[in-house]
Parts: C-alpha cells; sequence; structure tokens
C-alpha cells in the first residue's frame, strides 16, 4: 500500500512540473509573438495615425526618391514616396542597406515613427525596379529548348 501511495504523489508532482512548463512555454510564445508583431501601413496612413504612430512597430513601403540616399557604412538616411506623399526614413540596422537598395526602387522599411517626423528603420528590404520591368518592345523572348537525351544502345 506504501509503494502505491508514493507511486500516485509522484505522478502529482509530475503532473504539476509537466502544467507549469507547458505555462511558461506558452507565455513566452505569446509575449514573444507580441513584441515582434509590426502592422504595414501606407505612408499616408502612417502620417494621420496621430500618436498611435509613435507606438507601434510599423513596416511603411515606397519608392526610393532619386538622390535622396546618404550612405554612412550600414547605415543610410533616404526618402520613401508614395503617390504626393513623402517619408524621411534613417535606417540604423545591423547590416548595410542590401544591393537591390538604389534610386527608385521599391522598398520596405521595418520600424518606428519617430516624434521627429522621421521613420527609425531597423530593417530594410528592397527590389530593384528595373529587374522587373518588361521586355523593351519590339523584342521578343528567347526561350530554350531542352536536347533530348541520345538514345542509348540496347544490350
Amino acid at each position: 500500500m506504501v509503494t502505491m501511495k508514493s507511486g500516485n504523489s509522484q505522478m502529482v508532482r509530475i503532473g504539476i512540473a509537466a502544467a507549469i512548463i507547458v505555462a511558461a512555454i506558452s507565455y513566452l510564445a505569446v509575449t514573444g509573438v507580441e513584441a515582434n508583431k509590426s502592422y504595414y501601413v501606407t505612408i499616408q496612413e502612417l502620417q494621420t495615425m496621430g500618436q498611435k504612430a509613435y507606438a507601434e512597430n510599423l513596416r511603411v513601403a515606397g519608392s526610393v526618391e532619386p538622390g535622396s540616399i546618404q550612405r554612412d557604412g550600414a547605415h543610410a538616411r533616404f526618402v520613401l514616396v508614395e503617390n504626393d506623399r513623402k517619408l524621411t526614413v534613417n535606417y540604423t540596422g545591423s547590416e548595410p542597406p542590401p544591393d537591390t537598395f538604389k534610386d527608385k526602387s521599391l522598398a520596405l522599411a521595418i520600424g518606428t515613427y519617430g516624434r521627429d517626423g522621421v521613420f527609425h528603420a531597423t530593417g530594410l528590404q528592397a527590389k530593384c525596379a528595373s529587374k522587373y520591368a518588361p521586355a523593351a518592345q519590339g523584342k521578343t523572348a528567347t526561350t530554350t529548348a531542352m536536347a533530348e537525351p541520345p538514345a542509348t544502345a540496347a544490350k
């Protein structure tokens, strides 16, 4: 009878320990997701958000204004343009801007909006607009067909 009681007691302790571990992992997962969540907004939406704009992690996209890029090592300052709206961005990420980050490229800045009217980005993604442009008129696409492998002689 003593072994049965100690066995139940041990099972209860294991159950409590497992419940605590599951609760701790769940808490860390939820708080981690909340901390890394960022909302995508247009430049116009950002500029009309009011006080909410300063408290959120945000993603803002636009076209890089030609001549606005000022590089300083891994940091960059530039202007994003969307329709008639402009937004100055100060990028201070841990890595330099990507190679595709150039004038007129489409860029996505990830960070926070400061009370100084500047978007402070810690992440930056860019794709070169010219890379995805359609072929010039009059030129046809060239396709290459894969040659069939030579037939092997039967043994």
